[in-house]
């Protein structure tokens, strides 16, 4: 099973629908996965599920669930500030250690408005990923301008985005 990880808490975010797109690609491959969308996480569980508190919130308790039930994930991670998303880490952060995502497998793929497309937001996370035990596929996607490429269809305008997809997959697949 891979967990698509929709790396941000946005309502309808962009991350959410290159993770649809991503499960149409695992789907084609034969590929049993499931998407996790951090817009589904409690609005206080920062306060409700991290530290003193872990295992007392069953929502997140129920997201975080989903990371067990496989050995691979593929994190879109969307570019804020420079980097990924707050709440990914705060996220990742309130994930049993050890536990949680060590010892799996993870794929990347970036998306930016810019022209980098999550360049920056890969590299850290990636740092983070291996401090934790997870391996990460060495093909990581970056989708630059990304309000150009995703249309309404949550489909990729760019045939080269789709293909960079396509063939991250099936490595991931065999990683």
């Amino acid at each position: 099973m891979i967990t698509i990880l929709a790396g941000t808490n946005r309502p309808n975010s962009r991350a959410r629908r290159i993770a649809n797109y991503y499960s149409t690609v695992l789907t084609e491959l034969g590929a049993a996965h499931q998407i996790l969308d951090l817009a589904e996480l409690p609005a206080d569980f920062t306060s409700t599920a991290l530290y003193a508190q872990v295992g007392t919130n069953a929502e997140f308790n129920r997201l975080a669930a989903m990371l067990d039930l496989g050995n691979k994930l593929v994190i879109i991670a969307s570019e804020y500030n420079g980097s990924f998303p707050g709440v990914l880490k705060a996220f990742i952060d309130g994930l049993p250690y050890p536990g949680g995502i060590w010892g799996k497998k993870a794929a990347l793929v970036g998306i930016s408005n810019g022209g980098q497309g999550g360049l920056l937001a890969m590299t850290h996370l990636s740092d983070i990923l291996m401090y934790l035990g997870t391996a990460v596929l060495p093909q990581r996607v970056r989708l630059p301008f990304i309000g150009q490429d995703l249309n309404p269809e949550d489909s990729l305008n760019h045939d080269l985005s789709r293909q960079l997809l396509r063939e991250q997959a099936t490595a991931l697949l065999a990683f």
